[in-house]
């Protein structure tokens, strides 16, 4: 994977203008923050994505793929106030859970998720290397 950095563009912070890679494709649907039972154990923004990042990666591990294999997320969150205020938690589940910040990101405020409980949606692109 090689992230992409126009010259003269400042690196940006928590995510890449964009990505290259080669290789096997996994596609990960959007995860919400639920257990594997499809219960919630918290309504708190921050702990929400940490349980939907956790869900990324066993998915991904299904396809034998690891979290530096991300090359794309789309985040979709119902708040974007209560997501800049908590960069700080998230980007500290977001070192702990998938590592780098190499991945394409993309995150969109929306009115509602299909799971009433949800405050957070995040679908992942993988790219396993030949």
């Amino acid at each position: 994977m090689q992230v992409l950095l126009p010259p003269g563009w400042p690196r940006p912070k928590g995510y890449a203008n964009g990505v290259t890679a080669k290789g096997r494709l996994v596609f990960v649907a959007g995860m919400v923050g639920w257990d594997a039972n499809g219960v919630f154990h918290t309504d708190d923004l921050a702990g929400q994505i940490r349980q939907a990042l956790q869900n990324i990666v066993d998915v991904l591990e299904e396809g034998d793929a690891k979290p530096e294999h991300i090359v794309r997320m789309t985040w979709y969150l119902t708040d974007k106030r209560a997501y800049v205020a908590a960069y700080p938690e998230i980007g500290k589940a977001f070192r702990e859970i998938i590592g780098s910040f190499n991945a394409a990101m993309t995150a969109v405020e929306v009115s509602a998720l299909i799971e009433d409980r949800a405050k957070v949606e995040i679908e992942v692109t993988a790219v396993v290397p030949d």
